[in-house]
């Protein structure tokens, strides 16, 4: 299975797994470094991707695109 692939997995058992008003979240590392967490808003169906850079405040967007985020966490995993 390909990186990708196991992004997208884990990026669509956090939409099966959002309940209510509580946000699920989902924490993506390399080598035991967080890179950045997801987290899914059921209400409105966004993705909000927290990006985590050494040193600095962590930047937040929001995606409503599983695909586009999958693209933009590979990216991230690959640096």
């Amino acid at each position: 299975m390909s990186q990708l692939t196991g992004i997208i997995s884990r990026l669509q058992s956090l939409q099966e797994t959002a309940a209510g008003n509580e946000p699920s979240q989902r924490f993506f590392e390399v080598e035991g470094e967080k890179r950045c967490s997801v987290k899914y808003f059921e209400k409105n169906e966004m993705f909000e991707l927290e990006v985590y850079e050494k040193g600095g405040k962590p930047q937040t967007y929001q995606f409503d695109n599983i695909d586009i985020i999958a693209i933009e966490i590979f990216d991230l995993l690959q640096a």
